[in-house]
């Protein structure tokens, strides 16, 4: 993945069940990627971010970005596409803070399970 385009195109491939809507974002600053819906459990949100390599450790939000998912914990989610060594992960928007310092020591409700990542993001408890 060397694009937010590329993990995009991975989504929607994988989770052909829900319904997507690519926002956006110049036109409400903030405001994550992607506006998912599913009859289980309405809409949802989902932020898309990569890491370019191993050593970086810290995942870049802008403050608008980090406002909104701190602001609205519930039904929204970071998806991190990591390049190198390949890597998918979900995180719910309260996992934030910790994305902010190190998304390896930030606990992720998926890995690399695009089945899992799916029932997660309609998951109605989230």
């Amino acid at each position: 993945m060397k694009k937010e385009s590329d993990l995009w195109k991975l989504l929607k491939k994988n989770t052909p069940e829900i319904g997507w809507t690519r926002l956006e974002s110049w036109s409400s600053f903030g405001v994550p990627d992607l506006l998912g819906y599913h009859n289980n459990c309405g809409f949802f949100m989902v932020e898309l971010k990569l890491i370019k390599n191993e050593k970086q450790k810290k995942v870049l939000f802008s403050p608008h970005q980090k406002l909104f998912h701190l602001t609205r914990p519930k039904r929204n989610f970071i998806l991190l596409g990591q390049a190198c060594p390949r890597s998918i992960k979900l995180y719910e928007s309260k996992n934030i803070m910790g994305l902010l310092e190190d998304h390896n020591a930030t606990r992720s409700v998926a890995r690399d399970d695009w089945d899992a990542i799916g029932r997660l993001l309609i998951d109605r408890k989230l």
